[in-house]
């Protein structure tokens, strides 16, 4: 069973999940109005992860008897400048999502909550691949520029990226 102090921290990253979602949908959209349909893709993908993520604390809280508490969900930028200052935000933004999971994961060693300290390891190793994947493609860009030729590979190369549901595990039976 998950402490108040745990189910109001979980309601929260719900939220930020959620506003996730939202910054990369906005990130998509924004893309497809420049022309840079392998970016939008690329983000419409990442979109899609976040919302997996949502429904994943969603549906732990709800499996430990905790109640989801939904809360308005800020409204992300809608102008991102050029693809690197993007990318760049989404780093930012994901080195935030990282701290907030480190935070959690603090609070449930504090509480002595090793059911959740397990199920929030697949976040922690979810982060690394999030801010590892944004530095790629920000030294990819960095490399090309302002380049037309350099930006429209990296475009293709993200048009080729897609949305993979985490699998899902079971505990193992012993």
């Amino acid at each position: 069973m998950l402490s108040e102090k745990m189910v109001k921290a979980l309601n929260k990253q719900i939220n930020r999940e959620i506003y996730s979602a939202y910054l990369y949908l906005s990130m998509s959209a924004y893309s497809t109005f420049e022309g840079l349909k392998g970016f939008a893709n690329w983000f419409m993908v990442q979109y899609q992860e976040e919302m997996t993520h949502t429904m994943k604390i969603y549906d732990y809280v709800n499996d430990q008897s905790g109640q989801v508490k939904l809360m308005t969900v800020a409204q992300p930028p809608m102008e991102f400048g050029s693809p690197l200052e993007m990318f760049e935000k989404t780093l930012e933004h994901e080195k935030f999502v990282t701290k907030c999971i480190n935070d959690l994961v603090d609070l449930a060693i504090e509480g002595k909550d090793h059911a959740t300290r397990i199920f929030l390891q697949w976040f922690v190793t979810e982060q690394i691949e999030e801010e590892a994947n944004d530095n790629e493609i920000i030294a990819k860009l960095k490399l090309v520029g302002k380049e037309g030729n350099g930006l429209f590979m990296i475009d293709k190369e993200l048009a080729a990226r897609v949305f993979v549901p985490p699998a899902t595990s079971e505990p193992s039976q012993a």
